[in-house]
């Protein structure tokens, strides 16, 4: 009897695969694994330097960061601009999506709305810097132009030197980014609810504000804690716009981690054993926060099914092996 062969796709898979691992393990594990191995060096200055290891104290570098009050300004503006515009682009996200997404509604050109929300995305930090930098001018520049026209201030303002501005400028800059990006992410979310609850919602007599509360959030709690979590690694890690901007002024109160990192490794004295040491912290940061918000965030319905499954599990074990003993 002759035995069919069966053609298996599976090696084509691991195929294709190749071209991303490789480029992973070169460009991404390596880097991370030799920045983490950095920070327990003296490595530091330019040309060619010795690497050497820090045998007396490995953790020399990493205590000098923690105590530098350069880095404690660095964190603390970092926290503060990213919890700043996270709340307002979360609740503008939220707000369209809801709009968007209303069965209630029917919102001519919603494609080309969407559209124009998102495009802030995708232009490059680079060329918004240069944006703001030309509206903020002094003594030119539109702002202060339209400020001084319409009789706000009596002769231009330099805005850009006023620590609080300068930073209310970034957080609206943030914001202006990224709320399109979420409010897409959102919008996957709640149209990956079962349109047959909102349609008894609606039998049932529920207004919208009921809807939005009692069935959007609550089902779509796992895209807002993708969107928490990737939101504040892409917050800690904050370095465009406060680099580009502001060069992390004035007087470092846009001074962020990232843009601390990039100054210790790459000006000055070239403290590459420093700017790993940082990178590493602020990993660690990053992965408790995020480990300490999906344990907060947790779907504890599902937790408590799970117990009651695996303490059923046991119990039909433990019967089994009984009649099997018997």
């Amino acid at each position: 009897m002759n035995k069919k062969k069966t053609f298996s796709y599976a090696r084509y898979g691991y195929l294709f695969s190749i071209p991303f691992v490789l480029a992973f393990l070169i460009f991404s594990l390596y880097p991370t694994l030799y920045t983490a191995v950095i920070g327990f060096t003296d490595l530091k200055g330019i040309g060619k330097v010795d690497f050497k290891f820090l045998i007396d104290d490995p953790f020399a570098n990493f205590k000098a960061i923690l105590s530098s009050a350069t880095f404690q300004t660095a964190l603390g503006n970092t926290v503060y601009l990213w919890v700043c515009n996270f709340i307002p682009q979360l609740a503008l996200a939220l707000l369209l999506a809801a709009w968007f997404t209303d069965r209630r509604f029917k919102i001519p050109g919603e494609g080309v709305f969407k559209v124009l929300f998102y495009m802030p995305n995708i232009i490059t930090a680079a060329t918004i810097a240069i944006l703001f930098n030309a509206l903020f001018g002094y003594p030119m520049g539109p702002v202060n132009d339209l400020l001084v026209r319409f009789g706000f201030l009596s002769e231009p303002y330099n805005f850009l030197v006023k620590k609080n501005i300068a930073q209310y400028i970034v957080i609206f800059i943030q914001t202006w980014m990224w709320y399109g990006y979420t409010m897409i992410i959102l919008i996957s979310g709640v149209l990956g609810i079962s349109p047959e609850i909102f349609e008894a919602a609606e039998v049932d007599g529920a207004n919208g504000w009921q809807t939005f509360w009692m069935i959007t959030l609550p089902n779509i709690r796992t895209i807002l804690l993708f969107t928490l979590v990737t939101s504040l690694i892409g917050g800690l890690n904050m370095f465009d716009i406060p680099r580009l901007f502001l060069m992390g002024g004035p007087d470092n109160a846009t001074l962020t981690t990232g843009v601390f990192i990039y100054n210790q490794a790459f000006s000055g004295g070239y403290l590459y054993n420093r700017a790993a040491a940082t990178s590493m912290i602020m990993f660690a940061i990053i992965v408790i926060i995020s480990l300490t918000m999906f344990y907060l965030l947790r779907d504890k319905d599902e937790v408590a099914l799970k117990k009651i499954r695996k303490q059923q599990e046991k119990a039909m074990k433990q019967k089994m092996k009984e009649a099997a003993k018997r």
